[in-house]
C-alpha cells in the first residue's frame, strides 16, 4: 500500500514503518481496527506523511539537521508564477481533515463525501439528481462539513 501511495519511491518502506508505528500508538487504534477502518486510517497516515511538507515524517526524517533557504529572485517572477506556500498548506490541511472525517463516524463520512462531491460539482440540484439525496440535505451536510473543516483548521493553527 505504501509503495502505491508513494508512487514507487525509495522512501516507501520508511514511510510505511513510520505510519505503522504512528497508527499503533494512536489512542483510537483498537477502536478503528474493531470498526474495520484501520486500513483506511493507515492509508491516510501514509498519504499525509509522504505528500505533506508539514507532516511529522517530513519534519523528523527529511528536515532533520538541514538548513533551507529559498533563492528566488523576485525580479524574474510575476505574481502568477509565485508559489503560494500558505495556500498549499491550507489545501493539504483540508485534505487531511477530509480523510480523517471519512475514517471517523458515519455522519462525518457522509458530510465529507458530499463536500468532496460538491467541490467537483458545485450545484446542489445536480448532486440531488445524481445521488437521490434531497437538495436540502446535501446543502446542510456541505455547510456542516465546511464549518467542521474551518474549526479543525483553527484548532490546528492553519490560516484560511
Amino acid at each position: 500500500m505504501a509503495n502505491k501511495i508513494c508512487r514507487g519511491s525509495d522512501e516507501s518502506p520508511d514511510v510505511a514503518h513510520f505510519a505503522i508505528l504512528e497508527f499503533m500508538q494512536h489512542e483510537r487504534c483498537q477502536e478503528l481496527i474493531d470498526a474495520g477502518r484501520g486500513m483506511n486510517f493507515l492509508s491516510g497516515i501514509i498519504h499525509r506523511s509522504f505528500h505533506s511538507s508539514t507532516s511529522q515524517y517530513h519534519t523528523i526524517y527529511r528536515q532533520k539537521g538541514r538548513m533551507h533557504e529559498l533563492y528566488v529572485t523576485h525580479d524574474n517572477l510575476q505574481d502568477s508564477d509565485q508559489y503560494d506556500m500558505e495556500l498549499d498548506h491550507t489545501v493539504e490541511g483540508i485534505q487531511g481533515i477530509l480523510e480523517d472525517m471519512k475514517a471517523d463516524t458515519i455522519e462525518l463520512w457522509f458530510r465529507a463525501t458530499l463536500f468532496e462531491m460538491w467541490v467537483h460539482t458545485p450545484n446542489f440540484s445536480e448532486l440531488a439528481r445524481k445521488t437521490c439525496i434531497p437538495r436540502t440535505s446535501i446543502s446542510k451536510a456541505v455547510e456542516e462539513a465546511r464549518e467542521y473543516i474551518r474549526q479543525q483548521l483553527t484548532n490546528n493553527n492553519i490560516q484560511l
